[in-house]
Formats: structure tokens, sequence, C-alpha cells
């Protein structure tokens, strides 16, 4: 009986972790000083794409600031939305001008996303990296998640 109370005591305590974890990161500031500055004004879309340093900055960062919610090599795990899934829709689309168009929208609605978090009411669903996380770092981020494939 005394094992068994221990276990449920147990359970009950993973569970409470698991539950209060999410919405408690701490950012991390990320060191971009291998990648090309991009200046104080925000880009729209991200100039890093396809480029191995700053996927690789890119990498670091996502493990540091977004993996604990959104998922080791950006596979979630259900607490927060699948990233790899973001240009998955533009990819879809026949023309070259609408895809671009559509990963245009995509890259801003990261930026803005990443920069003020997701609030709802007092409800934290992401904390905002801005003041945190750089033009250049928020941009690596993306870049890294734009290898992994969709699924």
């Amino acid at each position: 009986m005394l094992v068994r109370k221990a276990l449920v005591a147990s359970i009950f305590s993973i569970a409470a972790a698991v539950a209060f974890a999410h919405g408690d990161v701490v950012p991390q500031v990320v060191d971009v000083s291998t990648l090309k500055p991009l200046g104080d004004d925000m880009l729209e879309n991200n100039p890093y794409t396809g480029d191995k340093e700053a996927i690789r900055v890119g990498s670091s960062a996502y493990n540091q600031n977004c993996a604990r919610c959104h998922g080791l090599d950006v596979i979630s795990g259900g607490i927060s939305p699948d990233l790899r899934k973001m240009n998955a829709e533009c990819d879809s689309f026949a023309g070259k001008k609408a895809k671009d168009q559509c990963k245009g929208e995509m890259d801003t609605y990261f930026r803005n996303s990443v920069l003020g978090g997701k609030v709802r009411g007092d409800r934290v669903y992401m904390p905002a990296f801005a003041g945190t996380l750089s033009q250049e770092a928020i941009w690596a981020i993306k870049a890294y998640v734009e290898t992994r494939p969709a699924q």
C-alpha cells in the first residue's frame, strides 16, 4: 500500500511539473556574431533562408529557446503548434509569385509571433522574445525551422 501511494504521488508530481512548465520559459540570448548583421530596421522576409551558418546558429537558438514547447528537432509533442508546417501550404501553390507571397506572409507572422509572444487574457501560451532575441537570431531560427521537413 505504501508503494502504491508513493507511485501515485510521483505521478501527480510529474504531471504538475509538466502542466506548470509550459509558458515558464526564460528566454536565452543567442550569439549571432558569425552572421551578417541585418541592421536596426526589422525585415519583413527571412534573409537567411538556406544560409548554412544561419541554420547552424538557428539550430542552437531553437534548442535553447523553442524546443521546450515546440519539440526537439522541431517535432511538436502536441503542446505547441508544429512549426514544420508553417510553409507547407505555400509549397502547394503552383505559381512562384503566389509561393513567394505566401512565404513572405509566413515570415512576417513568425517574426511577429516571436517578438510579441502569444497571450490571451492572463494566459501566456508563448513568452515574448522582444528585447531578448535579435532580428538575426529570429531569422536564424526560422532558417533552421525551414530545414525540418513537414510530416
